[in-house]
Parts: C-alpha cells; structure tokens; sequence
C-alpha cells in the first residue's frame, strides 16, 4: 500500500495568483545555496538558507562533528515551515534551500502550505566529497556527509529530481525554465 501524498506536495507548485514556495533539497554539498540563491534572483522572490535558522544547540552540535537527530531538527523545521507559511500569507514567493532528507521533515516544512514544489539535488558521495573538500562551511564538517546519505530518503513526489553533474548555470536555466511566470 502506498503512503498518500501530502497535500502541499503539487505537481504544479505555481498555480495562478499563488506564490511560488520551492524548496531546493539534498544532501550538504550538493549546491542547495548556490543554487537557491541564483535561482531566487532569477525568479525575483526571497530566497532563504534553511542553515541561517538553526538554533545554537544545534550548530554546536554539528561542529562537533555530531549529527542532528530528529528532536534537534523538530523545532528548526517548525521554524521554517512558520517562515513559508507567513511569506504564502503575504503572496511572497520562496525559494528554501533545506536539506530535509527524510519525508517526514519535507511534510513538516509543507504543513498548512497551498503548495510546495521540491527539487531534489542528487550527486554520487564521491562527487559531493570532493566539492566539501573544497569548501569550508561554518559548521557543517566533511565527516557528516555519510550520515546525510545514511538519512537520505530521495523524494518520490519532486517537480524535478536533478543530478548535480551539470553546472550551476544549466540547473538555474532549467529551473528557471520550469518554475518562470508563464
């Protein structure tokens, strides 16, 4: 038996005089950021890193090389999901750059939402370490990447399930594509 689809999870996350709700997700590394923001300028709405909204506990956690637990996401997630439903509220479209590995954090975020659209950034472990490699983020170490993939529960509902082996420039246009006023 299949389990039902949350009601927030359209396919059409842009129906006519609705705001645009996107959450770009995915393991760390995999270009969330990178391409939340570009994106968000492309589509000229808010964009808004998921990470800029963890509690302290939960930052000192992860630099200690720890991974968040379901209880440590719990309150962050409510955050966010108050953060999406008071820009829907307002008709101001989001573009969320979250992780939200599991479905049942992507069905936290899309509590009480009229739509939220979900791309799934995917890339193989060894493409994703390599791009930490060279990265430094603020707390958000290496070593954590195989819990994220151990997490990891890919979308079966996404509007676009896309592998990271292409440029930035090329996921923007095709999102861009996809999510542009029409």
């Amino acid at each position: 038996m299949s389990k039902p689809q949350h009601p927030a999870h359209q396919p059409d996350p842009s129906p006519h005089g609705t705001p645009r709700l996107i959450l770009i997700m995915g393991v760390s590394g995999c270009g969330k950021t990178s391409v939340g923001s570009r994106l968000a300028t492309e589509l000229a709405c808010r964009f808004v890193d998921a990470d800029q909204y963890h509690p302290a506990a939960n930052i000192a956690k992860m630099r200690a090389g720890s991974p968040l637990d379901d209880h440590d996401r719990g309150p962050w997630l409510d955050r966010l999901n108050a953060l999406l439903r008071h820009s829907a509220a307002r008709n101001e479209s989001v573009v969320l750059a979250c992780s939200a590995l599991r479905a049942r954090y992507r069905d936290r975020l899309a509590d009480r939402l009229p739509s939220l659209a979900i791309v799934h950034l995917r890339g193989s472990a060894e493409t994703i370490a390599a791009r930490l490699a060279l990265r430094n983020h603020q707390y958000m170490p290496a070593s954590l990447l195989q819990s994220q993939f151990e997490a990891l529960e890919p979308p079966t509902d996404a509007v676009m399930d896309i592998d990271i082996d292409q440029s930035v420039d090329q996921i923007v246009s095709l999102l861009a594509g996809r999510f542009a006023p029409r």
